[in-house]
Parts: C-alpha cells; structure tokens; sequence
C-alpha cells in the first residue's frame, strides 16, 4: 500500500476514534480526553505486563509517542466539530432574532388593526345614542 492511501486511512480512524469517545462521553470533549487517556493508559499497562522488563522502556516511548500523536488528531477533530457547532449556533440565533422581529412586526399590525375597529365601532355606537362626539 502506497503512503497516499495509508494517511487517510489513518485520519479516518483517528476521527472515527475521536468520535467514538466524544459520543461515549456525552459530546464532552473533555470527559472524552479523560476517557480517551484512561483506557490508553489501561492499554500501556496491559502491554507492559506482557513485554519483558528489557523492552518495557521501549515500549513506553513508543507508546507515549503514538499516545500524543492520537491526543493531537482527536484535538484537531473536536476544534473542527466546536467550529461547526459556533457556526450552526450563529444561525440559529440569526433565524430566531428575524422570526421574532417579524413577529414584532405582524403584532403591531394587528394592535392598529383592532384599535383602528374599535374606534369605528364606538363612532357607531355614539351614533345610535346621538351623541355627536365621535372621538
């Protein structure tokens, strides 16, 4: 397999892991960081139970190696998902602020609609008793 295929192969499983401990955790990026690390260290000490002391130290720095590489690609994707999620948020409240100032709008029209009736009706009424102010 040629290094073009195995990078994004790589990113898919990064992501595909970093989500999966996001949906574990609730959608708390933190709660998944903490997640993420305890069962990275849960792994490390399954490994070194099995290696010999020898190749222990080894072991540990590759492990730490790929331990951060992981942190950094499950942070990369969790500053990707905050980003959407302030952008999709901004909508929102964009949508919700112009529905309510049309609603505002609808209101008010209503209010001079009803107003603007009942001061006809009470012109009418004042008419039936003859009284000649209308107003």
């Amino acid at each position: 397999m040629s290094q073009s295929r195995i990078l994004p192969i790589l990113g898919a499983g990064v992501v595909g892991l970093g989500g999966y401990y996001i949906y574990k955790s609730g959608g708390s990026p933190s709660a998944a960081e903490k997640k993420f690390e305890a069962d990275l260290h849960r792994g490390a000490a399954k490994i070194k139970s099995e290696l010999p002391n020898s190749s222990q130290t080894n072991a540990r720095q590759e492990g730490a190696h790929y331990g951060k590489e992981i942190g950094g690609k499950i942070d990369e994707a969790v500053s990707q998902a905050d980003k959407t999620y302030s952008s999709t948020k901004s909508q929102a409240e964009a949508l919700a602020k112009d529905t309510k100032a049309e609603a505002l709008k609808k209101i008010d029209q209503f209010d001079r609609t009803v107003e603007q009736k009942a001061a006809e009706a009470k012109a009418e009424v004042s008419s039936w008793f003859g009284s000649g102010n209308s107003k």
